[in-house]
């Protein structure tokens, strides 16, 4: 099989394929083509998680392989940044020559001032990182820190578990108990979503914990509504209640876990009224939801990622990581908790896929993704940013205190290469934007963070236009750079039976679709957690206030008295699918969730247009009073293109650059702001 290859013919055929976005299902995909055009997307009905069923947006994959606006020539600058953007095409080889001299010339200055930029457009190992990373280690380029996202959860396990582990997810369907912790899984984990309903008719209970009442919480038994940033805090309440009411695995804790005994002093200084006060709820809660949590067996928690977008969100995880083990939840296949899955391929991949050997001995310098618009402004950063290459990412919209980094790809002595589907925030500032396939385009193989199976995407159509893979357009920009070294020649289909270990059989996996890592159903009902003694980690979990907040910041709540969160619109992933028409009708326009109470305050009318400001910056869109806001609290729906708001920006012009306690990831729902009727 050869990555070009992909069915022509006049007949109906069906193409296995593999979700790009891992949200975190990477679910396996039939894809059906016609006369050489796809015509639908579903789930595969026997892969064992997807089970034939897709989400809204990637049901909706063609709409947006064949969208009208599809990039599909190389194109080049030709107004200033500051301007209207303006660009005519080009062919490939005046853009890969250009693109290439440029970069030789910042090079031989220092290779560190190129920057690489990207994240998880693609979770692909082929279109993600593979030949990319070859081609930033032989340049010797500036390294990055992909923190966006999951980096302080993942810090987190690490911390705990010893890497990213947890629960199996068919197995949420035996428990009893469910705490879903921070996660809209109707939006964002619907696969989950259909074991824990599966429990639920089986008569579990599911408790949702969220400062949004979401989609999700409306079809839960109880909500618990808590303020923002305050889970470490709950967490602490609930082993307070475990503690005193003597509700532990004695057994369980005395063998499988280090640090109990600290843990224990600071837990019990966090009663059930403290924990409330700090939380925003009612003390009965507390002591409901720890009575429920040790008293109903199997229980389980699924955890998500919002709640560690905090400055704090690292211990967050760390301390409701370690309830199950003070409760021995662990000891059933039905207990536990799931947050990533992702470590348990880590024996499987293959490190060198990037080939880290051609730095040569090189450590180049590392710049965070998260705090890209201080980087682009840093005038001391030596060398400073000269080139930006940006793949499989829209940073303009998706990265916190956009204005900054506005600001920064705004610079003229800037030079920034784009590589994309379509005119982004970000391409709208690109100097070169270079058209790339899509995943129904391209060869790909794919592992996941929400279940334990192993993927394959077979391209199904040829790429459109002048469209190219990511590994192809860095194999050829790698041999306009004069690299020579064979590995820049390998085929998608080399590179992906390079991807994992001998126990991945490559050729299986190309026929099935998937293939599932073998791993113990309850993989710690005797301990042997991935830390050096087997132990899990409770030393050190602590709760941290967030930076921006009514206990933290009295002077600042004063003058921006809301929290705001902004946690994804239901229709789009992050950046992605905004600019699909199905979608966005569905989605409507950018909106503010806001109390009742709160609009009262302000005089805001439902439906009308308003500002959201802070010291950083302000947007601008529609107040929608709403029961899923609580008091005190405002839901920033995103994340929109910013060009796509009313007066061209998003929630990101009020988000700050701050880094979280573990992983240094950024601290998006860690936002104070004041809100009012627009002009």
């Amino acid at each position: 099989m050869s990555e070009s290859t992909a069915p022509t013919a006049t007949t109906t055929t069906l193409v296995k394929g593999a979700c790009p976005h891992d949200c975190p299902d990477t679910c396996a995909l039939r894809i059906t083509v016609e006369g050489g055009r796809v015509i639908k997307v579903q789930g595969q009905p026997d892969h064992p998680s997807t089970h034939g069923a897709l989400c809204t947006k990637v049901s909706r994959y063609p709409e947006r392989t064949y969208h009208a606006e599809r990039v599909l020539q190389p194109m080049k600058r030709v107004s200033a940044k500051t301007e209207p953007p303006l660009f005519s095409t080009v062919s490939w080889g005046e853009a890969l020559s250009d693109i290439a001299a440029r970069l030789k010339a910042i090079a031989a200055r220092d290779p560190q001032a190129i920057q690489p930029y990207s994240y998880a457009g693609t979770m692909g190992l082929l279109q993600g990182e593979a030949m990319a990373g070859r081609f930033f280690n032989k340049l010797g380029a500036a390294r990055l820190d992909r923190t966006i996202c999951a980096s302080a959860g993942a810090a987190a396990l690490s911390a705990t578990y010893g890497h990213k582990l947890g629960m199996h997810l068919p197995f949420f369907a035996e428990s009893q108990l469910i705490l879903i912790w921070g996660s809209n899984s109707i939006a964002s984990n619907l696969h989950f979503w259909t074991y824990a309903n599966q429990a639920k008719r089986n008569g579990a209970k599911l408790i949702c914990i969220d400062p949004r009442k979401t989609e999700t919480a409306d079809k839960c038994h109880q909500h618990i509504a808590l303020l923002p940033g305050t889970d470490g805090a709950l967490a602490l309440g609930l082993m307070h209640e475990l503690i005193t009411n003597d509700w532990l695995d004695h057994d369980y804790i005395a063998r499988h876990v280090d640090g109990f005994e600290e843990l224990k002093t600071r837990a019990l200084a966090w009663t059930p009224e403290k924990t409330a006060a700090v939380c925003g709820i009612t003390a009965d809660e507390v002591r409901g939801l720890a009575r429920d949590y040790a008293q109903t067996k199997p229980a389980a928690i699924r955890l998500n990622y919002g709640m560690q977008r905090v400055r704090g969100g690292g211990n967050a995880v760390r301390l409701v990581a370690l309830l199950p083990c003070l409760t021995g939840a662990w000891r059933s296949r039905a207990g536990g908790l799931l947050l990533s899955s992702s470590g348990w391929f880590a024996p499987f991949k293959n490190p060198q896929l990037e080939r880290p050997d051609l730095l040569a001995g090189r450590q180049p310098r590392m710049v965070n993704m998260s705090s890209i618009g201080d980087a682009l402004l840093d005038e001391t950063l030596a060398p400073r940013i000269e080139a930006l290459i940006v793949y499989n990412s829209n940073p303009v919209a998706v990265a916190p205190e956009s204005p900054k980094v506005v600001k920064g790809f705004q610079r003229s002595d800037l030079f920034t290469v784009v590589l994309e589907h379509f005119m982004t925030d970000t391409a709208d500032l690109a100097d070169y934007v270079l058209p790339a396939t899509t995943q129904l385009e391209h060869l790909d193989v794919h592992t996941s963070y929400g279940h334990t199976d192993v993927l394959i995407n077979h391209p199904a159509v040829a790429p459109l236009g002048e469209a190219k893979p990511n590994t192809q357009i860095f194999r050829e920009l790698a041999a306009a750079m004069g690299f020579d070294e064979a590995c820049f020649a390998e085929t998608d289909e080399q590179l992906a039976r390079q991807a994992f270990t001998a126990a991945v059989d490559f050729d299986a996996l190309a026929e099935q679709g998937w293939q599932s890592l073998p791993i113990a159903e309850a993989p710690f009902a005797d301990g042997g957690f991935a830390t050096p003694n087997g132990r899990a980690n409770a030393a050190g979990a602590d709760y941290l206030p967030n930076y921006e907040s009514q206990q933290s910041t009295p002077a600042l709540a004063a003058r921006f008295p809301l929290a705001m969160i902004s946690p994804p619109a239901r229709n789009f992933l992050n950046s992605s699918f905004v600019n699909v028409k199905s979608l966005r009708d569905i989605e409507g326009e950018p909106l503010l969730e806001i109390h009742a109470d709160d609009a009262a305050a302000r005089g805001l009318a439902d439906g009308g247009l308003v500002r959201v400001f802070n010291e950083r910056g302000s947007y601008h869109c529609k107040a929608s009073i709403s029961a899923r806001a609580r008091p005190g609290v405002v839901n920033g729906l995103g994340v929109w293109w910013r060009k796509l708001g009313p007066r061209g920006s998003n929630v990101n012009e009020v988000t700050h650059q701050r880094l979280t306690d573990l992983g240094e990831a950024p601290c998006f729902y860690d936002c104070l702001v004041e809100v009012e009727a627009a002009a």
